[in-house]
């Protein structure tokens, strides 16, 4: 029932980190105005960047599926972690929008993304990054491959202090993003790096 969809390309849909793209859907509404704003900036995707996204777009649905389930799990691991402040993720029952993601999202595959707040603080934040070894550290999501992000060191740098905290942005936030590896093998690391020492 949306008038219009901003969607990017470069994230789940290509789907292999190797693509900058985005793209607009309009339903009924006049597209000339957008046409001509596109022939002013030149803003078109190149023919091999298009290739790749449709090529990204046939694996969509089998990675989604299993970036998601290895999401549940790994939420379910840091659920119940000593040194887990708190879990946001959809897929959890006690999660405040579990039911309404239960009502939105098929299948229940709640994505590939889990965020959580490590108990001790930004120190403790940044050896937990250190110590990982199959999961890389990096401001992205929806590649191949598992990564994890600090957003109060990466996009939330720039932002107020208050502001931060009105998005719920604390030092102590990690951003997952689950790739196509081993659920077993990711859970491990997480584990590991949660208990490392950093070297």
């Amino acid at each position: 029932g949306a008038d219009a969809v901003v969607h990017s390309l470069t994230k789940y849909i290509a789907g292999h980190n190797d693509v900058l793209g985005g793209a607009v859907i309009l339903g009924s509404l006049d597209v000339s105005g957008l046409w001509q704003w596109r022939r002013m900036l030149g803003s078109i995707i190149q023919p091999v960047e298009a290739w790749l996204v449709l090529r990204g777009m046939k694996t969509l649905e089998v990675r989604f599926e299993r970036q998601s389930r290895s999401a549940l799990a790994v939420a379910e691991f840091l659920s119940e972690h000593p040194k887990v402040g708190a879990v946001h993720y959809p897929g959890l029952r006690d999660d405040p929008y579990h039911e309404t993601a239960r009502r939105l999202f098929e299948r229940d595959l709640y994505g590939g993304v889990v965020s959580f707040e490590h108990a001790d603080g930004r120190a403790e934040v940044l050896r937990f990054l250190r110590s990982l070894r199959k999961i890389f550290p990096s401001p992205s999501l929806g590649g191949v491959e598992s990564i994890a992000s600090y957003p109060a060191q990466s996009a939330a740098k720039v932002m107020p202090p208050e502001r931060r905290r009105l998005l719920g942005i604390t030092n102590g936030l990690i951003r997952l993003s689950l790739g196509l590896e081993d659920t077993d093998e990711l859970i491990e690391d997480i584990d590991r790096a949660l208990g490392g020492d950093g070297d």
